[in-house]
This record gives structure tokens, C-alpha cells and sequence, in this order.
């Protein structure tokens, strides 16, 4: 079972977007796949229960450190959506269990303020600090054209102890199918390729840090 803990101090930076879509995936894959939603506002929950019948199904539970307990057996992977503005003892019930945590940032001066002296908490846990738990950024909302989106990187690469394993562009396509229930890799057209792309980096890090 592999356990991937997404987590910021700062929301709406897309962390229920990063569990969903990594969950489409895995379950396109064959994979059983779970997500335990620990935010209050339960969106990953409210997705995984709104995937129709032509897709393959993700097991969700609300609440947590308990719900991990719930798990089948068969569990392949397992994703943690932590709550907004979470700190270290929000997220001391998962580190234990955690094989990776993804830390989502956006391309602004307020996220990035609060995602490297995030990152800096991180840094001072026991087990990510031996070097037991990878952490990685996952730079989100991107506009690549754009001076802002160039800077953002720029700094993030600059300042942050971890690296950054995935540039993912701006789209409404997230938007639209997350109120399906759906993610990029329930499709196969040439119009979300390009989109599926962007996670690739991001699949082989973890492949490799699991």
C-alpha cells in the first residue's frame, strides 16, 4: 500500500485537486484506491461519490487518523487530503503512515510566502528531517507565458529545501470535471493529453521515493 500525504498551511492551493487527479490515475490503472478526507470541507469525499458508473471507482471516507483503520486490504494506494492551513500536529496522525508528502503551491507572492515558510516547518520534523519522508512541491496553476509564473518557479527553486517535481498549467478542465467526479486520466482524447503530461514528472517521483 502507498500512502501519499497532501498537505499546505495555505488554501485553495489545490490539494483536493492533486488528490483527485492522482486518484483517477491509479484507478485507470487497476489500482484500488482510497482517499482519506481529513478537510472539514470534504470535496475529494464529495467527488469520489459523484464518479459515475463508466469509470472505475474510488473508495473515500471522511474523517481521520481512524479511517485508515477502514481500509480494505486490497488498498494499492492511498491518498490523505489534510485540511487548509494544516501545521504539524495536524498532520502528526499520517506522518507515520505517509510514503510521500506533496506540498501544492500557487504562483503568488501570498502562496509562496507561505509555502517556503511551510516548508521550513516541515523541514524541522524528525522523520522528514532523517530523511524518511521525501517531500516534494507541486507548482500549481500555472501560467507559463506569464513573468509571474516564471518568477514563482524561479524562486521556489531558489528557496525551498524541497524540490519541485510538477509544473501544472491552468485549466478550466479541472474545474469542469471535478464536478463530475471525474479527473485528465478518465479521458483519452488529445485535448487533455497535453494535460496528462504535466503529472508525469510527478508519477515517476513517486514511483521512484515510494
Amino acid at each position: 500500500m502507498l500512502t501519499t500525504l497532501v498537505a499546505s498551511s495555505k488554501g485553495g492551493c489545490g490539494k483536493s485537486t492533486l488528490v483527485t487527479q492522482l486518484a483517477s490515475h491509479w484507478a485507470q490503472a487497476g489500482q484500488h484506491t482510497a482517499i482519506v478526507d481529513a478537510d472539514r470541507q470534504g470535496s475529494s469525499f464529495r467527488w469520489a461519490a459523484l464518479r459515475p458508473d463508466n469509470v472505475p471507482g474510488v473508495l473515500a471516507f471522511e474523517g481521520g487518523r481512524r479511517s485508515l483503520q477502514k481500509l480494505p486490504p486490497d488498498t494499492g494506494q492511498v491518498l490523505i487530503d489534510t485540511a487548509a492551513g494544516s501545521r504539524e500536529r495536524d498532520l502528526e496522525p499520517y506522518l507515520d503512515q505517509a510514503n510521500v508528502l506533496l506540498v501544492p503551491v500557487l504562483p503568488s507572492s501570498f502562496d509562496l510566502h507561505a509555502t517556503l515558510a511551510f516548508a521550513d516547518e516541515l523541514r524541522s520534523i524528525n522523520r522528514i528531517h532523517r530523511g524518511k519522508l521525501p517531500v516534494a512541491l507541486v507548482a500549481n496553476r500555472l501560467k507559463p507565458w506569464t513573468h509571474a509564473s516564471q518568477d514563482a518557479l524561479t524562486q521556489l527553486a531558489e528557496q525551498s529545501p524541497f524540490p519541485i517535481v510538477a509544473e501544472l498549467r491552468d485549466s478550466q478542465a479541472y474545474v469542469l470535471l471535478a464536478s463530475l467526479g471525474k479527473g485528465i486520466f478518465d479521458y483519452h482524447s488529445e485535448q487533455v493529453r497535453s494535460h496528462q503530461q504535466d503529472w508525469k514528472p510527478l508519477l515517476r517521483w513517486i514511483k521512484r521515493h515510494a
